[in-house]
């Protein structure tokens, strides 16, 4: 397999750290990207001391200059992860734009950004694998979560979009959908409303960050390049 430059965007825990992980271990450069630098060191140095090579970038998916820098320090990027995101939960009736601008300008915007940063050397190399992480909720919406799921819904269309544009230049650009994961954005849930939701999970476990990262590493693989504009979920079956 020929090594590649992987860029993963919220690398420094959860779910990008599994991700990031899983590329390294698959052989490739992966460059890390969130905005502490501390948590990406620490990440970093779990790469490199398993043999893998790990840069680490500061970004922050808010700002289309911060992520202009990150992209040019980066240098080539030949796989990207879109995963950085965050929440800012309320009832609709009573969000706050602010709440509501904050949440799609770094999930929905910050991903497209971070993607016009790295299609013009993946055109030119007529290789590039753009993976989008949306969320079950992005399918199948939730209360209390309008801005997070347009932003995750809107992923989905941005990923069916570009895999159009970037077919010709052999580009595949497509999304995982994970259902509730062990990340520290579901830890906070108390404990009633953890087991109410293993209950509303056929395979009645919450996933791990790896469940994720290994449908990551399968879409970004040679083994997946006839695979374009798919929603690939990662659930255990609460929504089909």
């Amino acid at each position: 397999m020929e090594k590649r430059t992987a860029l993963i965007t919220g690398a420094s825990r959860g779910i990008g750290q599994a991700c990031a992980l899983a590329l390294a271990r698959a052989g490739h450069r992966v460059v890390l990207a969130a905005r502490n630098r501390e948590k990406l060191e620490a990440v970093a140095g779990q790469i490199r001391e398993a043999g893998g090579e790990a840069t680490v970038v500061e970004i922050d998916l808010a700002s289309a200059e911060s992520i202009a820098q990150a992209f040019k320090a980066a240098g080539p990027v030949d796989i990207l992860v879109n995963n950085a995101g965050l929440t800012r939960d309320g009832l609709a009736v009573r969000m706050k734009i602010d709440d509501w601008n904050a949440v799609l300008q770094t999930n929905l915007t910050g991903a497209f950004l971070a993607i016009q940063h790295v299609l013009p050397s993946m055109m030119r190399a007529r290789w590039g694998r753009i993976v989008n992480i949306s969320s079950v909720v992005g399918e199948s919406g939730n209360a209390g979560q309008a801005n997070y799921v347009a932003s995750k819904a809107g992923l989905i269309g941005l990923t069916k979009s570009l895999a159009l544009e970037m077919a010709s230049r052999n580009i595949t650009v497509n999304a995982v959908a994970p259902g509730f994961i062990e990340t520290d954005m579901t830890a906070v849930l108390a404990d009633e409303v953890k087991a109410k939701i293993t209950q509303s999970i056929p395979l009645k476990r919450l996933g791990r960050g790896e469940d994720v990262a290994a449908a990551v590493s399968f879409l970004v693989s040679d083994e997946a390049g006839y695979i374009t504009g798919h929603v690939l979920d990662v659930n255990g079956g609460m929504y089909m």
